[in-house]
């Protein structure tokens, strides 16, 4: 269903691409003039009509616009959330593009999310019904499909050659005016955003995208399609020269799944990582912050039976390297369940490579959080550290579900000032285990000046860097 992928050398320009920007080279200017001209009617307009939703009237704003993810990034109700009594259904529009004259269409799943109606505008004004095929929350990919052929398509990229301060080309439909090219440089690759999944190395660019361009493509120089325009970082909900796309190989895998069989497998070791900051390398005897973070290891997992531990750092996966923890989840999800994986593993000041069995990633519910249930007062207080920690009681253990055996009591100094917080439970320092506050204060004195705690917070556990004084 997919267009062929992409060359094993890097594609050229076709001759009409390099005619057009013969005379702007000249002036180290970029033309996508033809561009847009060859692949512009391959790009789609998508309007929804989503079902009524439960409310009081007045504004709604649909889940599918960009500025609905500004409010539930930094936790605010979106106008309409909570409301209650009937209102007429949501209208909301955004991007697509084709990739095969049979009429297969990829967007984002955020722009026909509880979609009643989908219909998708041609450049040359033919309007068709569209079937919803599948879609992912994880990756934000959906495929749409409409009765039609003939249909032009996009050429497919590689992002695995793209490079920070290249050119690149978005076409799409911002506030509804179809068919808007936009153009600008990527920033970076491999970009994980706040408050998602970390299954989708983001292409950061400066390309302005606003609401509509969801779901449009993001062109190289080449005419090849790179990656989906997603989501656009903003403190006004209007752009400001930060947006995201989907890097196109991932967009490929999902798509490709949800045509043969309507759902994405994916891989899973079962393990929970964190990225690797200066004080945490520091910790761990790396010479420099790379890798991800190994935090918890889930029992009787795929990573528990290949010898994988808290405090093991994943330094590549099948000889890739891991920059930063994002990449990880990426790879692994990526990869067939009983594949293996091969990992590069940082510990106790040395490389091991380790083979694990990938197992198939389930979809479950959020970790839960800490009741915050108030403790009783305890006296052992560790000075270096800030902490006052007790003992845990048997019971306390078995309802918290964990190994350890102190818990915070009161922080200040270093702890407070990383966020070490009361009612954490202490696992460890720089990888070793401790029991009692005697051991705690031990492992205190043999750290250094950067110290990495393993606490557990509620069901998760977390690697948190602190400096001594």
């Amino acid at each position: 269903m997919f267009p062929p992928g992409p060359a094993p050398a890097a594609a050229p320009p076709t001759p009409a691409l390099q005619a057009g920007t013969a005379e702007l080279a000249l002036r180290g200017l970029p033309d996508f003039s033809a561009l847009v001209d060859r692949y512009g009617p391959a790009v789609v307009n998508v309007e929804v009509v989503e079902k009524a939703q439960a409310g009081a009237g007045g504004l709604q704003l649909s889940p599918n616009d960009p500025f609905y993810d500004f409010f539930r990034r930094f936790g605010i109700p979106a106008p309409g959330e909570g409301q209650r009594g009937n209102v007429p259904p949501a209208r909301g529009a955004g991007s697509g593009f084709i990739i095969n004259s049979d009429g297969y269409i990829l967007t984002n799943t955020h722009v026909v999310a509880n979609a009643d109606e989908v219909t998708v505008r041609l450049t040359d004004r033919r309007e068709f019904p569209a079937k919803v095929i599948g879609a992912d929350e994880r990756t934000d990919v959906a495929v749409i499909k409409i009765n039609a052929s003939n249909l032009p398509i996009v050429k497919l990229g590689d992002p695995a050659r793209i490079k920070p301060g290249q050119w690149v080309l978005a076409i799409g439909s911002p506030f509804g005016f179809e068919n808007s090219a936009t153009a600008g440089i990527i920033s970076a690759t491999s970009r994980s955003v706040p408050g998602e999944n970390n299954y989708v190395p983001f292409i950061q660019t400066d390309v302005a995208v606003n609401p509509g361009n969801s779901g449009g493509p993001l062109f190289n120089m080449a005419g090849e399609v790179i990656g989906i325009n997603s989501q656009i970082f903003s403190r006004t909900g209007g752009f400001m020269g930060v947006s995201f796309a989907i890097p196109i190989d991932v967009a490929r895998n999902v798509g490709e799944q949800l045509i043969k069989t309507g759902r994405v497998v994916r891989g899973r070791i079962g393990v929970t990582i964190q990225d690797v900051n200066a004080q945490l390398a520091e910790s761990f005897g790396l010479a420099r912050p790379h890798g991800a973070l190994v935090s918890s290891v889930e029992k009787d997992g795929p990573a528990a039976r290949a010898g994988i531990l808290p405090g093991d750092v994943i330094l590549s996966v099948g000889g890739h390297a891991i920059e930063r923890y994002g990449e990880l989840s990426g790879a692994i999800a990526a990869m067939r369940p009983g594949a293996e994986a091969s990992l590069t593993v940082w510990r106790e000041g040395k490389e091991q490579n380790v083979g694990v069995k990938v197992a198939e990633l389930k979809e479950q519910q959020q970790l839960s959080a800490r009741s915050g249930k108030p403790v009783p007062r305890g006296t052992e207080k560790p000075g270096a550290l800030g902490l006052t920690v007790r003992p845990l009681s048997p019971e306390e253990k078995e309802q918290a579900k964990t190994q350890g055996s102190l818990v915070v009591e009161d922080v200040a100094g270093p702890a407070q000032a990383a966020e070490v917080e009361p009612g954490d439970i202490i696992l460890g320092i720089n990888g070793k285990r401790v029991h009692t506050a005697k051991e705690l204060q031990d492992a205190t004195q043999a750290a250094g000046k950067n110290v990495a705690l393993l606490i557990q917070r509620g069901d998760a556990q977390i690697f948190v860097p602190l400096r001594l004084p």
